[in-house]
């Protein structure tokens, strides 16, 4: 794939990058090690000035940056601007917190005597220099949410972006820059996907994180393990929305909508099968529908566009297949479900029922607005159709029971559970998933000493 913003509204290609030879990355692999050296050094109060000024200057940017991303990707402008501020958030929430996030943990004290010790304690170290290879569909917040606790916990980061973005790629370089970082803090690689092994392979990267496609984890993961260096992995998501008979359809319905289509619907914690207590099913599919098939589908620079294009030809073409798929299969189309008659790389919002386990889109992620709607008899078989996913990122419940509340918590094969809410990152939370969502943990402190070396220190008498 070349490295190139092309407009997803209209298929026009914008402008076109060189990828960077080997003699540009190995000098940009120097000098992250070199820098890592003294910037580990740093005190936390040095570190949280700079990020608080990266922050500030965000919010200032905020305008335009977005109007980068929906030009690269096609999301709604308003859900840029949005994105920005999030990001400037989230490296504020680590610019307060890192510090004591990364104190040094003191043991009991009867342990550390029955160890033999006259005193112990635990240290969170950074490792060094960390390769994050991120995806287009939040171009920013995807690589704030590993770059903020990364630099605050006193590591260096070398950025793989999505070649489709490479104005917000080189923006974030900049970014970190105009705040005084050191240059070699954090740099953009523009590379292509294959030389992405060669530099994971290489002794000064000392981990990894990947938010992206499972093949593109299974390669990450297969080169790491290798290496024997520290990874974590935020892959695909095909999040369940569970709706039972307790819950305020009205507002489960309307929050679903949003659920599905956020980011046009291309986001790894969109809710995007929807299962539905068969007392509630009528009423819930009835507003869901209309809901879905209400959104405006537009021009993603405009203010009142709910729906921009998808990102990518090619992704509109596999959500194609997995809705002709169902079709095949005898699934009902509630709404949508054609390709729409204009430039660009639209899809419009789409409801399906009467989906089975043997059409794809019931084990694969469907990455745009496409939602399965699935008919549930009692709290047992609606478990059974959330667990039956290889998938397992996060998930949505509406219920006011709180029996049912206990019981979804505890069998729900996700790394989250949200209940009368729609699922949603926030620095606080760990954000991460099971089985073939990946492993490992983002955000707040489980995030932060991912990239750590948890050291145990010991004084003997």
């Amino acid at each position: 794939m070349p490295i190139a913003t092309v407009n997803p509204a209209n298929g026009e290609t914008v402008k076109t990058y060189e990828a960077m030879d080997e003699e540009e990355v190995e000098r940009r692999l120097q000098l992250a090690e070199a820098t890592f050296r003294t910037y580990r050094t740093t005190g936390f109060a040095d570190r949280a000035r700079l990020m608080n000024r990266a922050a500030e200057l965000l919010d200032q940017d905020q305008r335009d940056i977005a109007r980068v991303m929906t030009t690269e990707m096609g999301k709604p402008v308003g859900q840029a601007r949005a994105e920005a501020a999030k990001c400037a958030r989230a490296m504020r929430w680590y610019a307060e917190r890192a510090e004591a996030l990364l104190a040094d943990e003191e043991p009991d004290e009867s342990d550390v005597h029955d160890s033999g010790a006259t005193r112990a304690r635990v240290r969170y170290r950074p490792l060094g220099p960390v390769l994050a290879v991120m995806p287009w569909n939040f171009p920013l917040w995807q690589v704030v949410r590993f770059a903020a606790p990364a630099l605050m916990a006193g590591n260096v980061g070398l950025l793989k972006h999505a070649s489709n973005v490479p104005q917000t790629a080189l923006y974030l370089e900049d970014l970190f820059h105009r705040a005084g970082f050191e240059v070699g803090c954090f740099q953009t690689l523009l590379i292509g996907s294959a030389q992405v092994d060669d530099v994971l392979r290489d002794e000064r990267v000392k981990a990894a994180t990947l938010t992206g496609s499972e093949p593109a984890g299974r390669a990450v993961a297969s080169t790491a393990g290798e290496m024997i260096k520290k990874t974590v992995l935020e892959l695909g998501g095909s999040d369940p929305f569970v709706v039972m008979p307790s819950a305020d359809v009205d507002r489960a319905a309307r929050v679903a909508v949003t659920a599905r289509v956020q980011n046009n619907g291309q986001s790894c914690i969109a809710a995007k099968r929807f299962i539905v207590h068969t007392d509630v099913y009528d009423a819930f599919a009835e507003r869901f529908v209309a809901g879905m098939a209400a959104l405006k589908v537009g021009d993603p620079m405009d203010e009142d566009t709910e729906i921009g294009p998808l990102a990518s030809e090619q992704g509109r073409t596999d959500l194609e297949e997995l809705v002709d798929d169902a079709r095949r299969g005898g699934a009902s189309v509630l709404c949508g479900g054609e390709r729409p008659d204009r430039p660009g790389w639209y899809y419009p919002p789409t409801v399906l029922a009467g989906v089975t386990r043997e059409m794809r889109i019931h084990r694969e992620e469907a990455f745009g607005p496409v939602a399965t709607l699935y008919r549930a008899g009692d709290l047992d078989e609606a478990l059974l159709i959330a667990n039956d996913s290889p998938f397992g990122l996060s998930s949505s419940v509406w219920t006011r029971d709180d029996a049912e509340a206990d019981r979804f918590a505890r069998d729900l094969e996700a790394g989250g559970v949200f209940f009368n809410g729609m699922t949603a990152s926030h620095p606080a939370f760990p954000f991460g998933g099971v089985k073939r969502s990946g492993f490992g943990r983002e955000l707040s402190g489980h995030g932060i000493r991912e990239f750590c070396n948890i050291t145990t220190v010991w004084h003997g008498a």
